[in-house]
């Protein structure tokens, strides 16, 4: 439950000032602080079907507040398991299940959510929690917490961070610089859509002594074998769309039935393989789930596809976004275009 009314706070760092503090702030990182230097219980919640930006900065967080001796522990509301690729990642000791979380902590933050309904069940934590943080960096965040860290200019969660922890005074050792890397790995698309901010970060994160190379590997560039058969009926169903709005899009669908034995991350990477047709300005993959479908839009050049995303209900980045939907094929295809046109 709600604290009563009028015992809900949310105290600012000690040297923020009046206009540093409160809900409405875009970043407020004096804030933020404020928040996790008080917290002794601590909920991280990453989004649903959780990728490694999300998860990267939900156990970074993690290992930061439990070297205070604060009990933390990081969860999200399935649908599956993390990736693969992240089982060994440092600060995985902290992952509960959804059930598992603190019934009321002082202090639930997400990461890398652009809305609380990205948590779905979850997000009944906020109301129980004394104070609610959050750290993202979507164009489109909805700003839904008590105090809010957000960076649209941010090329990853995990990039917001390491910016937080400089300002707390957190020193980023390698154990620290695994999950980071990976969220910003992860969210360049290999550095494909880097900033030189970007760059730099990397930069700092490598020199701790981590692997990057295994890590972008096992990231981005290994897949169970079934993904190549999923891979092969999902681009025959490929279709260009050469004038739409002044830009050519490019479609492909993934059934159920394509996907039936694949995780989420397997079936997410075929919009970056869409994405590489140049007759097309934006890029799109419809993938059917139980409920309707939920597509993945890619852009280049002038199109920015978060607007389109929170047409349709979603939100995202200017050349990164998605949203969900119901209706067949032809309906969904007709609603984009419309947006688009």
């Amino acid at each position: 439950m709600n604290p009563p009314a009028g015992t809900r706070r949310v105290e600012a760092h000690p040297n923020s000032t009046a206009s540093d503090t409160g809900g409405s702030a875009t970043s407020d990182r004096r804030g933020a602080i404020g928040l996790l230097e008080q917290a002794r219980t601590v909920t991280v919640l990453c989004h649903r079907a959780p990728d490694p930006d999300t998860v990267g900065s939900g156990l970074a967080l993690a290992i930061v507040l439990a070297r205070r001796g604060v009990d933390v522990r990081v969860s999200f509301d399935g649908p599956t398991g993390i990736p693969d690729s992240m089982r060994d990642m440092p600060g995985r000791e902290h992952l509960v299940p959804a059930d598992g979380v603190h019934e009321a902590a002082d202090l639930v933050v997400a990461v890398d959510c652009g809305g609380r309904e990205r948590l779905g069940s979850l997000a009944a934590c906020l109301d129980r929690a004394r104070s609610s943080l959050v750290i993202d960096h979507h164009l489109s965040n909805t700003r839904f917490g008590d105090v809010n860290v957000v960076d649209p200019s941010a090329v990853s969660t995990t990039a917001v961070l390491a910016d937080l922890f400089d300002d707390w005074g957190v020193p980023i050792d390698a154990e620290l610089a695994e999950p980071l890397y990976a969220g910003l790995v992860s969210d360049t698309g290999s550095f494909k859509w880097a900033t030189p901010a970007s760059h730099l970060l990397a930069h700092r994160l490598l020199a701790t002594g981590i692997d990057g190379s295994t890590i972008t590997r096992e990231l981005l560039d290994t897949h169970p074998f079934g993904w190549l058969p999923m891979l092969a009926a999902v681009l025959r169903s490929a279709r260009l769309l050469p004038y739409v709005g002044g830009h050519g899009l490019v479609y492909a669908v993934v059934t159920l039935d394509d996907a039936r034995h694949l995780r989420p991350a397997e079936v997410e990477s075929v919009v970056d393989i869409v994405r590489t047709v140049g007759d097309a300005d934006v890029a799109a993959v419809l993938k059917q789930t139980i409920d309707g479908w939920a597509v993945s839009l890619r852009s280049r050049a002038a199109v920015d596809v978060s607007r389109i995303a929170v047409a349709l209900g979603g939100g995202g980045h200017r050349h990164a976004a998605g949203y969900s939907c119901t209706g067949d094929v032809s309906d969904v295809l007709r609603a984009l275009v419309a947006r688009m046109a």
